[in-house]
């Protein structure tokens, strides 16, 4: 598990160097708090920030379960993969949003790929423990 941890710590890091290129962003375009938008590179910075945020959401939950109950060495190798993908995200968003597709895909594949080993895992737990008396299905 010590892998998994370090993959946590890499990407909260990296969530928070988001932030810090929306502060940045937010002092180089002049947009100021507490406003939300009002120039376009500041506003992709903030979007990646935000986005960040809505895969962590996934992306943290299915990390620990799936390392717990499926493989940590696989869930920590996903992991990385979702870590390089979001930098990829990032750099390839500021530049030009249309250009996002890698980074995404990156990033939302090894969300997935856990979750749906994790739906594996608990269907055959559930499976395997049915009928047996004095378990709960």
């Amino acid at each position: 598990m010590p892998y998994v941890a370090i993959i946590t710590v890499l990407a909260l890091l990296e969530f928070c160097w988001f932030g810090m290129q929306v502060g940045r962003a937010r002092a180089k375009y002049g947009v100021p708090a507490p406003a939300m938008s009002g120039n376009d590179m500041f506003d992709r910075h903030f979007r990646v920030q935000m986005n960040t945020l809505e895969q962590l959401v996934m992306f943290l939950p299915s990390l620990w379960i799936f390392a717990r109950y499926v493989s940590p060495i696989w869930a920590a190798a996903l992991g990385a993969v979702f870590v390089i993908g979001r930098a990829i995200y990032a750099g390839a968003y500021v530049r030009d949003p249309k250009s996002r597709s890698l980074g995404f895909a990156l990033t939302a594949l090894p969300t997935l790929i856990m979750m749906m080993g994790i739906l594996i895992w608990a269907i055959r737990g559930l499976v395997t423990t049915a009928g047996v008396p004095g378990t709960l299905p």
